[in-house]
């Protein structure tokens, strides 16, 4: 251990505010560099010092209780603060993850008949197995799911045969937002012949098809 550890190890010890820290660790490495020019060896000067505990409980005799106990207010407020801000940046973060929904016509971004007309066409496409087309229109990670195969699992989950298309019924929609991304997400019931099917359909801010659930 050279002075400066030891005068360091000290100071850590000591509850002070930094200024008297500093003229502390000043005037024990001079001290120190003192009796060092008079020959004296580094290890024989800590030894009659003491250990560093021991030179710090020292100095906290002569330190007032209004100023140990600021320090140790200040201490404290160093390892709250820290945690505290991360608390509140882990919060931001998370709620600006959590989805929100905003009323489609307040949207900056999608325009209310442009997405009914959309989620129309969508519907017609499908009923119509054009499955080039929507693909065509749809983002990467839902082309893969616009085939037959997908189309006839979801016709068999409300009814083997829903017949011809009769009429759409009214378009609910919003606009959800997830962090820098915004979605149009659509409900249309729309009638069959046979049965009447609630379409869910999701669309990203270039109004590309991202999502369908049916009911």
């Amino acid at each position: 251990m050279d002075e400066k550890s030891y005068v360091n190890a000290v100071a850590r010890k000591l509850k002070c505010d930094g200024k008297r820290k500093r003229e502390i660790k000043k005037q024990l490495l001079a001290d120190i560099q003192a009796r060092e020019n008079q020959g004296e060896r580094l290890e024989e000067i800590i030894s009659r010092m003491g250990k560093a505990g021991e030179i710090a409980d020292g100095f906290n005799e002569n330190i007032s209780l209004k100023e140990q106990r600021r320090y140790a207010g200040n201490k404290v407020l160093k390892i709250v603060i820290p945690i505290v801000l991360a608390v509140i940046f882990i919060g931001m973060a998370v709620f600006f993850m959590i989805p929100k929904t905003v009323d489609i016509e307040k949207s900056r971004i999608f325009d209310k008949e442009e997405v009914e007309a959309v989620m129309k066409e969508t519907v017609e496409l499908l009923d119509a197995e054009d499955y080039d087309a929507l693909q065509k229109n749809a983002t990467s990670g839902m082309q893969p799911l616009l085939n037959a195969e997908t189309r006839e699992n979801m016709r068999r989950t409300l009814s083997g045969d829903w017949g011809e298309r009769r009429q759409f019924g009214a378009v609910y929609m919003v606009e959800l937002i997830q962090g820098n991304r915004h979605f149009a997400v659509g409900e249309m019931t729309v009638t069959y012949e046979n049965v009447s099917v609630t379409y869910r359909l999701t669309y990203d801010a270039d109004m590309r098809f991202a999502g369908i659930y049916v009911r």
